[in-house]
């Protein structure tokens, strides 16, 4: 039998692929399907200090893009090597709340860094674990920030202007363009259920194992 999918999910702060993600393990824990949830950064203990000190640390206001990149690089690579790829040899869905293709967007095309060497680190940090599928969310800049003004800790990463999310939306439409093939773009203003609904619609028309493995 085909292992199950490593799937991912990407967008903006504020697009709502976090609600996603917790919708879809709900749904697969329904139907009885093995699975593992992990985010970046984090997902382990080392991870989770990075995140940590990425997020919420009080001097990383001066942190420099390339430090950034590093350490992102870092939690990633302890990431795949300690929960991603032994889950998916235990027969586990992993669904990740991102991936490298954040890194490719917020640090190379919002932070512009060189683009090149963002893709070899992130060649290097995941070696042969490439997602199966991804979803990104797309918000316009403004949504995005509109829902990020909710009473909460705001991380480094949401103090952003409004320039750098209107960054990274391009940057993650184009990624949808090159490689239609693996990402699936999803109008992020619809309503939870609807992008449920089409993110469980499109994971069964692709991958029959996780209707095979249902104990339903």
């Amino acid at each position: 039998m085909p292992r199950l999918p490593f799937i991912t999910f990407e967008g903006s702060e504020g697009c709502g692929k976090s609600t996603q993600v917790q919708r879809l393990a709900a749904r697969l824990q329904q139907i009885g399907i093995p699975f593992l949830v992990t985010r970046e950064p984090g997902g382990t203990p080392i991870g989770e200090t990075v995140r940590e000190l990425l997020q919420f640390a009080p001097h990383n206001a001066v942190m420099t893009p390339e430090a950034e990149l590093l350490l992102f690089e870092a939690s990633r690579s302890q990431l795949v090597r300690e929960t991603i790829k032994p889950a998916l040899e235990r027969g586990l869905c992993v669904i990740a709340d991102r991936f490298f293709d954040s890194t490719t967007v917020y640090q190379g095309a919002a932070r512009k860094l060189d683009r090149q060497i963002v893709e070899r680190l992130n060649a290097f940090a995941v070696g042969d674990s490439i997602p199966d599928i991804t979803f990104v969310l797309d918000v316009d800049a403004a949504t995005a920030q509109s829902r990020m003004q909710k009473p909460r800790r705001a991380d480094r990463m949401e103090q952003q202007p409004v320039g750098f999310y209107e960054r990274v939306r391009e940057a993650y439409r184009e990624l949808a363009e090159r490689e239609p093939e693996r990402i699936v773009l999803i109008d992020g203003t619809q309503v939870p259920d609807k992008i449920d609904n089409e993110i469980w619609k499109t994971l069964c028309s692709r991958f029959p194992a996780l209707v095979e493995t249902s104990n339903i």
